[in-house]
């Protein structure tokens, strides 16, 4: 018996990953309804080897349905997440809308599993910022080991998580470079994204960091350990999709790049490739279309006493969104629901 399952924001690109990772992991579904807003009602979405039509998300019923994978922005989510959830619908949300409320738990299911028991307080389980995602996969099992003190990250974020306005943009604009009668001012981010980088990702906060970089520290503390002190510098580079970050770790006890390795390599989620010669490190062009989160340039931070570097790339419409989002699922089938 498999479960009666709703995507919303269908058409996005987003909910269009969420929907090719459920046909490829073989999610138990036995009903599948793909809502979408009235300008995109009646387009066409692929499921496996079934073609679907999106109904409109502002007249859905969701009662009878187990679970609803919501991709459309804190605006609708705020609107619509409740009513599904009061219907009995168990929301899996794609927004930053309720990460950071407590009785929401928030999920990355190599890290956290056990947390999604606290769904039932509002029906709701939050899905992380896509930097934030691929990072815990790969602080939790050092952390265990090692008990991590500090975190100093800088991301290098591809385009695409902007949503598909973002990609366009890098697209024209790197046309418009070659043909210089055409327009290249940004409309999407505040500068030039082509050939270029922008330290600004969400809006400005009052201390000076974006909200991306704020997410990625309230995130992490809440996820892992409240405990663990973490700053970020967010960067949008040139790149359609993956995201990568740069990352300095400080523990509370020595770790040995050896060991650390060794320790990942075992790791839910994890792919370490390290090897310290020319292509010896995976690259976002490389994570596209996979699962895992791959971890690169281990290497000791001789600058402290218990620091360790690595380089981390994912698919951050993957592992960033659709991926997580699709295991949470998985999780709330296996250890709530356990139906399929």
């Amino acid at each position: 018996m498999g479960y009666r399952v709703v995507v919303a924001g269908a058409t996005g690109n987003v909910g269009r990953e969420m929907l090719n990772i459920l046909a490829e992991r073989e999610f138990p579904v036995d009903e599948l309804a793909v809502l979408a807003s009235r300008r995109s009602l009646g387009t066409e979405v692929s499921f496996g080897d079934k073609t679907l039509k999106t109904q409109d998300l502002a007249t859905f019923d969701f009662t009878g349905w187990d679970m609803a994978l919501f991709a459309v922005g804190s605006g609708p989510t705020k609107e619509f997440a409740p009513k599904a959830a009061a219907a009995g619908c168990v929301v899996i949300d794609n927004s930053s809308l309720y990460r950071y409320d407590p009785d929401v738990p928030l999920i990355v299911p190599e890290v956290n599993a056990d947390a999604i028991h606290g769904y039932s307080k509002k029906n709701i389980i939050a899905n992380p910022n896509c930097s934030t995602a691929q990072m815990v996969v790969a602080l939790k099992p050092l952390h265990d080991r090692a008990t991590i003190k500090r975190v100093v990250v800088s991301t290098y974020q591809s385009v695409s998580g902007a949503g598909k306005e973002g990609m366009d943009e890098l697209w024209d604009q790197t046309k418009a470079i070659y043909n210089p009668t055409s327009d290249v001012e940004p409309k999407k981010f505040t500068k030039q994204i082509a050939f270029n980088v922008i330290p600004h990702i969400d809006v400005f906060m009052e201390d000076g960091s974006t909200k991306e970089e704020w997410k990625m520290v309230a995130e992490t503390k809440k996820i892992i350990d409240s405990s663990i002190k973490v700053t970020a510098t967010c960067v949008r580079v040139p790149v359609f999709v993956g995201h990568s970050e740069a990352v300095n770790v400080e523990f509370e006890e020595f770790l040995d790049e050896d060991e650390a390795r060794d320790i990942l390599r075992e790791a839910p989620g994890c792919m370490v490739i390290d090897k310290r010669e020319d292509k010896g490190y995976v690259t976002p062009v490389e994570c596209v279309g996979d699962y895992a989160t791959f971890i690169s340039r281990i290497r000791q931070d001789s600058t402290i006493e218990n620091g360790l570097n690595m380089w981390v790339v994912s698919d951050n419409l993957r592992k960033g969104a659709a991926l997580n989002a699709v295991q949470i699922a998985e999780v709330l089938g296996s250890k709530v629901l356990k139906k399929g």
